[in-house]
């Protein structure tokens, strides 16, 4: 048996049955902290297409529905989607089948599809309902009434896709069967009612309805590991509090939108390193669930986890923007920058962890130190140098210390000699290049964002203004220390394309504290020139670094 149907156990209760039966038999409720309705129009395009193309050939199964609870009125797990679509489509054939003249069909799809009775009170009772409010409102509007008063709807929400996926279904429903309405109307009706199947799972524990989710949603489909961990914490929180923890985790996946999908989880994964050393993207969900080989890990709580994320993110958010407010200090916020100029995000664990102990600045400022002593010396590549980072978070989080993690980082701590020698002639890409160069001009290991990059031998060039430099020599030199500068202008100036152009008009607008007086020591440009300023500046640099 896979892995993850252990938890499920007697009574399961797992059927297949028509729409209209499904819907008839209960009504459903869609919690608020499942996945909003999402559809765009593609999605229910397709949807259309696939049951349209079905219409004449019989039977057609619709999918897996997932549902928990013991009352009458069940939770839906999964499938939401297509149950609000189907209701949506519903919705627009009451309204066609009124607006020709059927209204005894229009009854029989509110009564069957959309509506149901308390027998004891009369009161009509719907046969979806959503627990976020708005939404609700929506959806009931477009059931109730063809042309809704359903303003204002605040762009992308759910509500709009829902209206926009009822103006679709009503607008294909009416010209698809133009010709003969009346009984068109009746054909899609019984389509729903009788031919349009569906497989229900159905289990009065919540916990394991979730797993029965779980294991479906990560065959074929797959689902984001965001999702999956937002399902585990949803599914090991109580479900009074359920709603509450699913409103908390989407404020903090809201922080991340506009960066990506993936920067939520990267954040996450960055968190869970404090405690658990570095874990591979790919086994994150693995290890919060303890699934797999982790099975026998320590375990975390879903509490636990909430609350540390929590924790961490004002300053985590500071570490992704400095602008942000937070609880960085000023010191602080110049090494999230350089780190940002750098381009290094694997660190940010280190940082979290750091931030934690006492005379947390310096233990940062140490981290940047060691980092671009790598970059300059070597690289830091990308899985050795993270998983070096991740567990020296680990080790500060167990030691308190953050001396403690700086000293499992030794290797990266290259020797003066060493730093000179590679910076004087690697090439560097512009932003590292930009980076230390700035340091100098600064003299600061969090320098300001001063000037714009300039190479003084471009890197194209037209004419013979660089005679001294074979095509083999500007491919090692142009992107090197020596062959550039900073200046306060952002576009090269004009008649700079020859080295006395270059002293005329370039190096009169570098920035204050640019080494233009080592520049001008010389009449011509050379390979042999680069290599030598270069090694001056970045014995200048060495003083910043070392």
């Amino acid at each position: 048996m896979s892995q993850g149907w252990d938890h499920v156990s007697a009574p399961l209760n797992a059927s297949a049955t028509t729409m209209g039966v499904l819907l008839s038999g209960s009504t459903f409720e869609i919690p608020a902290y499942q996945r909003e309705y999402a559809w765009q129009r593609n999605e229910v395009s397709e949807f259309w297409n696939d049951l349209s193309h079905a219409l004449s050939r019989g039977p057609y199964f619709l999918g897996l529905i997932i549902v928990t609870g013991e009352e009458k009125r069940k939770q839906v797990v999964d499938g939401q989607q297509r149950l609000l679509t189907i209701t949506l489509l519903a919705a627009a054939l009451r309204h066609e089948a009124i607006a020709v003249g059927r209204r005894a069909l229009a009854d029989r799809i509110y009564s069957t599809l959309l509506r149901s009775m308390d027998y004891a009170t009369d009161a009509i009772i719907r046969r979806i309902a959503l627990t976020d409010i708005r939404a609700d409102k929506t959806l009931q509007a477009i059931i109730e009434d063809d042309e809704p008063d359903i303003s204002p709807m605040a762009s992308g929400s759910s509500s709009e896709r829902m209206w926009e996926a009822y103006q679709y279904l009503r607008k294909e429903l009416h010209g698809d069967g133009r010709d003969d309405i009346f009984r068109w109307l009746g054909t899609w009706a019984e389509f729903i009612n009788e031919q349009l199947y569906v497989a229900v799972f159905e289990h009065p524990d919540e916990a394991s309805a979730y797993s029965v989710f779980e294991v479906v949603n990560t065959r074929g489909r797959q689902l984001t590991t965001a999702d999956l961990l937002k399902n585990y914490i949803l599914r090991n929180t109580a479900s009074e509090r359920r709603e509450e923890r699913y409103s908390r985790w989407h404020e903090m996946a809201e922080q991340f939108e506009s960066l990506g999908g993936q920067t939520f989880v990267q954040y996450i994964r960055h968190v869970v390193n404090l405690d658990a050393g570095y874990i591979l993207p790919k086994e994150l969900y693995n290890y919060i669930a303890r699934r797999g080989d982790y099975k026998d890990a320590t375990p975390i709580s879903v509490d636990e986890l909430m609350t540390e994320l929590q924790a961490q993110l004002p300053l985590y958010l500071q570490l992704i923007d400095p602008t942000q407010d937070g609880p960085a200090d000023p010191d602080a916020l110049g090494i999230f920058v350089a780190l940002n100029e750098l381009g290094v995000t694997a660190v940010r664990p280190l940082i979290l962890a750091i931030n934690a102990t006492s005379d947390a600045t310096p233990g940062m400022l140490r981290a940047l130190q060691l980092i671009v002593k790598r970059m300059i010396v070597g690289n830091l590549g990308a899985g050795s140098v993270e998983r070096k980072f991740a567990e020296a978070a680990h080790v500060v989080r167990k030691t308190a210390s953050w001396q403690s993690g700086i000293d499992t980082l030794r290797d990266m701590d290259h020797r003066r000699d060493e730093f000179v020698a590679q910076l004087a002639r690697r090439s560097y890409n512009r932003g590292v290049l930009t980076f230390v160069r700035r340091s100098v001009v600064c003299r600061s290991m969090t320098p300001r964002s001063v000037g714009t990059l300039q190479y003084i031998r471009p890197r194209q060039v037209s004419g013979s203004g660089w005679q001294d430099f074979s095509d083999e020599d500007a491919t090692f030199w142009v992107s090197t220390l020596g062959n550039v500068v900073l200046a306060d202008v952002d576009r090269r100036p004009r008649g700079a394309n020859t080295w006395a152009g270059v002293r005329e008009h370039l190096l009169p607008v570098a920035v204050d504290g640019e080494a233009t007086d080592v520049l001008e020591r010389y009449d011509r440009w050379t390979p042999e020139t680069v290599a030598a300023v270069g090694t001056e500046i970045a014995e200048a640099a060495a003083d910043v670094w070392y």
